[in-house]
């Protein structure tokens, strides 16, 4: 595949994309997006048209697709839509900001597959729907998207951690662990370099934070083994 069709399949995918989250596109919307000309759209059209996608074409407005025609598998019931947006709410009254903007930037990827009629419920539904609390909206941190990455692909991460009962600012090099929840905040289990030991974070006691090109081993051990060492060893909640 040379390189004038590489970028033709990457502008069919984006076109059947748009189609998706629009009710109605010109020829000349779309080749004004994607720099080319009005029949090279045509002949995308035509394309899409003879791979089977079901475009409709109305005469002086645009293109649309077939009412109820979804790229699969992504089709929601009108059950699992409200399931979504009842979660996208709560998740709303969180306290992570960086949280708030990744499920925000999703779920509106996931609006844009609903059908018509599904997606005006769903609308409907998330203005009768109010999680009360956290009724301040407050944002007490903004790491939690950047420290899933980390822990995923096991980046070494350094931190600078206020500890408030000893009034100290530390800065640690950490092996992310694993996350939880609590009520108010989220905190981070890692190995802390500095301590050579695992330490529980609260990410809102984060004042600034770095991932680091350095990996690390991952651990070999579950969450669940985890807690378990912590509970015949503190019989409490893990350090901090």
């Amino acid at each position: 595949m040379n390189d004038n069709d590489t970028k033709r399949l990457s502008r069919l995918t984006a076109i059947l994309t748009i189609l998706q989250t629009k009710r109605l596109l010109t020829a000349s919307e779309l080749a004004d997006k994607f720099s080319v000309s009005n029949r090279t759209i045509y002949r995308d059209i035509k394309a899409l048209e003879q791979a089977g996608v079901p475009i409709l074409t109305e005469d002086g407005k645009g293109y649309t697709l077939m009412e109820g025609y979804r790229i699969p598998p992504v089709m929601f019931t009108e059950s699992e839509a409200n399931a979504l947006i009842t979660a996208e709410q709560l998740i709303l009254k969180n306290k992570d900001a960086s949280f708030i903007k990744e499920y925000t930037e999703a779920i509106n990827k996931i609006k844009s597959v609903l059908r018509n009629n599904t997606k005006d419920k769903a609308n409907l539904l998330s203005n009768r729907i109010v999680f009360r609390q956290n009724a301040d909206n407050d944002r007490t941190s903004n790491y939690l998207s950047t420290l899933q990455l980390a822990l995923t692909n096991f980046n070494l991460t350094k931190i600078k951690y206020h500890s408030p009962d000893t009034n100290q600012t530390t800065e640690r090099t950490i092996e992310p662990f694993a996350i939880y929840s609590t009520q108010e905040n989220w905190v981070l289990i890692a190995f802390c370099r500095l301590r050579k030991d695992f330490r529980a974070f609260r990410l809102d006691r984060i004042i600034s934070l770095n991932i680091l090109i350095d990996t690390f081993e991952p651990h070999k051990m579950s969450l669940q083994e985890y807690f378990e060492i912590c509970k015949e060893k503190y019989f409490s909640a893990p350090l901090t």
